[in-house]
Parts: structure tokens; C-alpha cells; sequence
């Protein structure tokens, strides 16, 4: 009785691991894929646009030289928001923001200026080049609004359908030793099926859960110590726009936050109409510490402590391998390709089943019609 309670549980298990692959394999094609290649998406793009990442030489000119370069490359609309140093030589990088006619979210713009003379390089908008796509891609399916959810949906489905499938692939009779052996059935596209998703199984898990964390961070912010912005704090701080005409110069700015330097000047960010703070960024262990600049009376603050790294910080490395060596961004990488093929697979097995249910169903009508 139990043994036929099991096998039981074990088709629901079977269903519901078919049909969460059947159902969503369109969706986790892409959303895999493309997380398998933002592993390396610094390197991608280095050698998509590498006009972009060239080293050229040190920033020897004051920040107002690139504000005035930057400012000269406005589109209509657009404002200054930030500008971002490398201490390797490469490109300095100018933020621009135009406010967006559908949304709260602002339109933003990058220039790249040489480093040497603040000349234009090249300039993109956010959603533009093959990285950026494939980020929304990744993201969002491209879908706006609801495309982040959708994602963070077909994450938590996925993690059900790791937990079937090591329920599906445990052997019913025999040693567990015997779910690794390669013929457990008669077709390659089976044995490829049960073997790779055994092997990437725990990965895949890992992945789908933290998808889902990212998709969902209102939700899963609960168990943070520390409270998540409200989503009325977000949207207002999406819709900050800078001041495009400071009560002090960005160089005053950066000379105020000079005695609070923990290094190299790293970032500059503009006060908004929403807080009149400029906000310095210089090089830090750890990160970068931002010193606040008062945009009225030109005083300076030191850069808080550094805080200890948050449980979503802490999922989004994991999910994306930042910072992670390259031993978890090669496992990353793999259950990225290994899921598509998962679904490929379980699709071929799902139609060569068809056939023999289809004669079967044939047959007992026929009989009933007799």
C-alpha cells in the first residue's frame, strides 16, 4: 500500500514537473541563456565597444572640464547626473537623465570622454547595445511593467520544478548509485535529461531562488534587519531630476569633500530638485565612499562607515557572480546553458510519449465504439 501511495505521489510529481517545463520553456530559454553570457558582461562589452574601455591616460583635468564637455553633448532635455573616474584610464563617464513620458523612471544616457582632453568617444542610451539588451532581456523579457514579475514568477516555478525533479530522478528501486548510471532509460534525449539535471540540480536551485529574491524584493525584504524603502520613496527618488544650475561650481564641491578623501575621486553626482546634496565618491576597500556636500553652504560631512553587506546584495552576487572568483561564475555559466537544454530535451521526450498515449486512446475508442 505505501509503495503504491508513493508511486502515486510520484506521478503528481511528474505532472507537475512536466507541465512547469512545458509551460514556461519559452521563457526560460532566453532568461537562461542570457544569464549564462552577463556572467562575463564586463569583458562582452569590452569587446563589443572596446572604444569604451580603452586605457588612455590618467584624469589630469579639473571635473568642470568634463562637466563643460558633457554639458556641450546634451541632447535637448537631458540633465547631468553623474560623472564616473577609473583609476585604470579609461573613459570618463557622463550619466545624463531625461525625465520619461511613460513612466517615473528616467531616460538615461551615457557619454564617454577621453580622460586626456574630454573629447567624446561615444555615447549610448541606456537600453541600447547588445549587453544592455540582453540585461532586459534577462530582466524584464522586455516587457514593461509587469516583465520583472513575470521573471520573478518563472524563478519560483523553476525552484519547484528542481525540487520534482530530484524527486523524479531518485531511483524507486535500487541504490542511489543506480540513479547515476547513464542508460537508466532507452534514449539519449532521457539519459541527458535525468544526468544533467541531476548534476546541475543544487546551481539551478540557487539561481531560480535568488531570480525570484530580485524579482520580488518587497517581498523577501521582510527578513532584512534593516527596513526596505517604501515603493512612494522609490518612485520619488526616481523622479529627482538635478539642478542644472548649482548654488556652487562641481569643483568647489569635489575641494570641499578633499579633507574626507579615503582615495582616488571616483564619482560625482549632482544635487536633485528633490535634495540639494552633492555626492562625492572616492575610491575605498570595500566600496566607494560617498561624502554628501551641502549644495548651499558648500560643507562637507565625512562618508558614513561602511555597512555591512545586505542579504539582497548578498543574492544578487550569488545569482550573478560578482565578485564570486571564476570557479562559481563557471558554475553560474553552466546552469545558465543546461537549463535550455533541460527544456529541449523535455520537450522531445514529452512528444515521442504523445504517440504511444495517442494509439492507446485510439484504441480504447474504437473498442468502446464497437
Amino acid at each position: 500500500m505505501a509503495k503504491t501511495g508513493k508511486k502515486q505521489l510520484r506521478a503528481l510529481w511528474l505532472q507537475v514537473h512536466k507541465w512547469i517545463g512545458l509551460s514556461l520553456a519559452i521563457l526560460i530559454i532566453p532568461i537562461c541563456l542570457t544569464g549564462s553570457v552577463l556572467v562575463w558582461h564586463d569583458w562582452l562589452d569590452a569587446k563589443l565597444e572596446p572604444q569604451r574601455h580603452a586605457a588612455l591616460g590618467p584624469t589630469s583635468l579639473p571635473a568642470s572640464a568634463y562637466e563643460k564637455a558633457a554639458r556641450a553633448n546634451l541632447q535637448p532635455g537631458q540633465a547631468l547626473s553623474e560623472l564616473r573616474f577609473s583609476k585604470n584610464g579609461t573613459p570618463v563617464v557622463a550619466i545624463a537623465t531625461k525625465a520619461s513620458e511613460r513612466g517615473v523612471r528616467p531616460i538615461r544616457t551615457s557619454l564617454w570622454l577621453d580622460p586626456r582632453d574630454a573629447s567624446l568617444i561615444d555615447r549610448a542610451s541606456g537600453n541600447s547595445g547588445a549587453v544592455q539588451v540582453m540585461h532586459v532581456l534577462h530582466g524584464s523579457l522586455m516587457v514593461p511593467g509587469w516583465g520583472r514579475t513575470i521573471v520573478g514568477w518563472v524563478g519560483a516555478f523553476m525552484f519547484v520544478s528542481c525540487l520534482t525533479g530530484i524527486w523524479l530522478w531518485w531511483p524507486l528501486s535500487g541504490t542511489i548509485t543506480s540513479g547515476l548510471s547513464w542508460k537508466r532509460r532507452n534514449t539519449i534525449n532521457a539519459n541527458l535529461h535525468y544526468m544533467a539535471g541531476f548534476w546541475i540540480l543544487i546551481p539551478l536551485a540557487m539561481l531560480s531562488f535568488t531570480g525570484a529574491w530580485i524579482s520580488f524584493p518587497k517581498v523577501f525584504g521582510q527578513v532584512e534587519s534593516r527596513p526596505a524603502p517604501s515603493p512612494a520613496n522609490r518612485e520619488q527618488a526616481m523622479r529627482a531630476r538635478p539642478l542644472e544650475a548649482p548654488a556652487i561650481s562641481v569643483n568647489a564641491a569635489v575641494a570641499s569633500a578633499q579633507p574626507f578623501a579615503t582615495g582616488a575621486l571616483a564619482s560625482i553626482a549632482w544635487p536633485t530638485d528633490q535634495k540639494a546634496e552633492w555626492k562625492i565618491g572616492f575610491a575605498r576597500q570595500g566600496g566607494t565612499a560617498v561624502v554628501p556636500v551641502d549644495d548651499t553652504t558648500a560643507s562637507a560631512k565625512p562618508a558614513p562607515p561602511p555597512q555591512p553587506e545586505t542579504i539582497a546584495r548578498t543574492m544578487r552576487r550569488w545569482h550573478d557572480g560578482t565578485g564570486m572568483g571564476p570557479v562559481w561564475q563557471i558554475i553560474i555559466f553552466v546552469g545558465g546553458i543546461i537549463p535550455a537544454l533541460l527544456s529541449v530535451t523535455g520537450i522531445v521526450i514529452w512528444w515521442r510519449a504523445r504517440k504511444p498515449r495517442q494509439k492507446a486512446r485510439d484504441y480504447k475508442r474504437l473498442i468502446a465504439e464497437a
